[in-house]
């Protein structure tokens, strides 16, 4: 039986006043805080192909009962952390794929 997939979708509003529509791939709570794994959407064909596909992966915090998105100062912290999500959405998405095979095989 087939997983039904239904992406979690997140407005950004950048203090351009510019919202950013991104899928949340996945969010993490540490010691040092919350973060979350996102990557862009886009309605504008041209956009698709200029992205490089990069995960953007941002800090969580609020202030005020505000939620707010703020890039990860602390080059050690950010470097945890991408270790953390990679590992997280390697064995999500690899584990379809083995999953995918083993049925592939019977």
């Amino acid at each position: 039986m087939e997983k039904e997939y239904n992406p979690d979708i997140v407005s950004v509003v950048d203090e351009d006043g510019k919202e950013h529509i991104f899928e949340e791939l996945d969010r993490i709570e540490t010691d040092e805080g919350r973060y979350v794994a996102l990557l862009p959407i886009y309605d504008d064909a041209e956009e698709v192909l200029d992205d490089d596909g990069d995960v953007i992966i941002l800090k969580v915090f609020e202030e005020n009962s505000e939620t707010y998105l703020a890039p990860i100062e602390d080059e050690d912290e950010f470097e945890e952390v991408s270790q953390y999500f990679e590992d997280r959405l390697s064995d999500l998405f690899f584990e379809d794929e083995d999953d995918s095979e083993d049925k592939d095989e019977d």
